[in-house]
C-alpha cells in the first residue's frame, strides 16, 4: 500500500509503499492485549514484601495466663490478629515477568501498526531535522502537522536537536526504531515514523 510522505513543515515530500506483512494486517485484540500485557508484567519492579511472623521481633513468650483472663489463650504477640504482627500472607519480593513466545511479540507489533495504519493515525516523515533547534519551532510544527499526543520513531539514532527540542513538549514521545514497542505505539494518538525508521522495520521483518 502505497502512503503520503510529510516534511516537518507538513508540505509533501513524495510517498512510500508499506510492507502489506507489516501494515496491512487485520488487527487482533486478543496478540496486542497478551503482548501489552507481557510488557507491562516485565517492567513490574516486583520488590513489595511484608514481614512474616517469624521476621517480627517481637517476643514469643506467652503473655497471659492460660485460664481465667476471660479471652482467648494466645501464645505471642507476633501473630498477625495483633498489631504489630507478621502478616500471613502477604506480598514477597518475586519477578512479575511471564513467558511470551519472540513470534508473538514481533506478530504483536505488526498488528499494532497495522491498527494505527486502519484508523489513520499513521504519519509518514521524511525527516526528523529542524533548521532551529528550539521547542516553540517545533510546537509550532507539530501544531501543522495535527500532532498533540504522539509516539516519534527515528531511525537507528535520533537527531539530537529534534529530541532535545521535543523534550518539553507534553504528551510527545522520540524513540530510535530500536526502542519501539507494542505498549507505546497503542497508548498515542498518533504513530510518526520517519523514512528510515520504514525501512529499518521492512529489514527487521523481511
Amino acid at each position: 500500500m502505497k502512503a503520503d510522505i510529510q516534511t516537518i513543515e507538513a508540505k509533501t515530500a513524495g510517498s512510500v509503499d508499506l510492507a502489506d506483512h507489516i501494515f496491512g494486517l487485520e488487527p487482533r485484540a486478543d496478540i496486542l492485549h497478551r503482548v501489552v500485557q507481557w510488557q507491562l508484567n516485565k517492567r513490574q519492579a516486583g520488590t513489595h514484601q511484608a514481614k512474616t511472623r517469624g521476621e517480627i521481633n517481637r517476643t514469643g513468650k506467652k503473655y497471659g495466663n492460660q485460664k481465667g483472663g476471660g479471652g482467648a489463650r494466645h501464645g505471642s504477640r507476633r501473630s498477625g490478629i495483633f498489631i504489630g504482627g507478621g502478616k500471613a500472607f502477604g506480598p514477597r519480593s518475586r519477578s512479575h515477568e511471564t513467558d511470551l513466545p519472540k513470534k508473538v511479540r514481533a506478530l504483536g507489533l505488526r498488528h499494532a501498526l497495522s491498527a494505527k495504519v486502519k484508523s489513520s493515525e499513521l504519519i509518514i516523515l521524511d525527516k526528523t531535522e529542524v533548521a532551529e533547534a528550539k521547542t516553540k519551532a517545533l510546537k509550532a510544527a507539530f501544531v501543522k502537522l495535527g500532532l498533540d499526543n504522539a509516539l516519534i520513531i527515528d531511525g537507528a539514532e535520533v537527531n539530537k536537536g529534534f529530541a532535545a527540542a521535543a523534550r518539553n513538549i507534553p504528551h510527545i514521545d522520540v524513540l530510535p526504531v530500536q526502542g519501539i514497542n507494542v505498549y507505546d505505539v497503542l497508548r498515542h494518538k498518533k504513530l510518526v515514523l520517519t523514512k528510515a525508521a520504514v525501512e529499518a522495520l521492512e529489514a527487521r521483518f523481511k
